[in-house]
């Protein structure tokens, strides 16, 4: 098995946590990894880290190396670059095009991406909204789901996949279909198949408060999202909703649910990262490839500091590694 991870912006904590989290995997354990970045950045951050990490040029999926480094720009990167640095941006996209690419090619069995900044990307040019969305077009998947997923700290598990993602909130209620609803709970029941979990029962958001208390404000829940969860149920999966936002995720955690649909970004991910803050897990679900992601962004307040924690990227190596070991199906 060889997993590749893309480094994310250099001047951001990716390149720390990802070091932190390959020096904590198991000597016992075989999966190889593919370090998509910049060798000369990795092989002074392991020194500095002191982590005494293995790292060896990659040679192709051939090569036995376990802690492969492969660059797939012509020029290194010069040392000391301003967070967010223009050139920063551009190699953290170049690089999580070349794992997607590998992916596609077969020969990466997953592919862990690690944090990027989309303001950075934007303002050196590059077209970018993120990495979900970069990822789904360049594998041509334009049914793919973001799902985010961890426990909290007594083991309960939250998973949430979204129906919208990176719009403004004004725009939810205009966005909003039953159509992308539907994926959203078909995604989420495919994944808790390939997760292996005994059952798949979705709950699904209301958009408005108390589901719009029968109409009295907004119609978003009979008008869009009713018609959905009935299809879903039609189709045979096993889903309930729309209930009220404030309290379906208690009754998810305490396990009434193996996943939640929510209507926008902030309305799933605020109770999933008050439950898993430290080791949420960011999934795509409908990409041709396994890829995961560690739930925070580039902190660079502490970049290069040696003080960024790794859990959540150790828990994006170990979900990848997982479904590959599942062979777990793609949507």
């Amino acid at each position: 098995m060889i997993i590749g991870i893309s480094l994310g912006d250099p001047t951001g904590v990716g390149p720390e946590v990802t070091l932190k989290a390959l020096a904590a995997q198991p000597q016992s354990d075989p999966t190889r990894f593919l370090i998509i970045g910049d060798p000369a950045l990795v092989g002074r951050l392991n020194q500095e880290l002191g982590l005494c990490l293995p790292l060896e040029p990659y040679a192709g999926p051939a090569s036995a190396c376990r802690f492969g480094v492969f660059n797939p720009q012509a020029a290194a990167l010069i040392p000391g670059l301003a967070a967010g640095a223009p050139e920063a941006a551009q190699a953290a996209v170049a690089w999580l095009e070349h794992g997607a690419r590998l992916c596609l090619r077969g020969e990466l069995d997953a592919l862990v991406t690690a944090p990027v900044n989309k303001h950075a990307i934007v303002r050196a040019g590059i077209p970018f909204v993120g990495q979900t969305e970069f990822l789904s077009q360049l594998a041509g998947a334009d049914r793919s789901v973001m799902m985010l997923l961890g426990p909290d700290e007594r083991g309960r598990w939250l998973r949430v996949a979204l129906a919208t993602v990176h719009i403004a909130l004004r725009d939810v209620p205009r966005k909003l279909t039953p159509e992308k609803i539907h994926l959203a709970i078909e995604r989420s029941a495919q994944a808790c198949h390939a997760l292996g979990l005994p059952r798949a029962r979705i709950a699904v958001c209301g958009l408005n408060p108390h589901c719009g208390e029968g109409g009295e404000f907004g119609d978003e829940e009979p008008r869009i999202i009713e018609p959905a969860v009935a299809a879903a149920r039609q189709r045979g999966l096993d889903v309930i909703g729309p209930l009220s936002g404030d309290t379906v995720f208690h009754q998810a955690i305490r396990g009434d649910f193996d996943a939640v649909v929510a209507m926008y970004h902030d309305q799933g991910l605020g109770p999933l990262k008050l439950a898993a803050f430290d080791n949420g897990v960011n999934w795509t679900l409908g990409l041709p490839f396994i890829r995961t992601s560690p739930d925070h962004g580039t902190a660079y307040d502490i970049a290069g500091r040696g003080m960024a924690e790794a859990s959540s990227m150790l828990a994006a190596i170990r979900l990848a590694k997982e479904l590959a070991g599942r062979s777990a199906p793609q949507f």
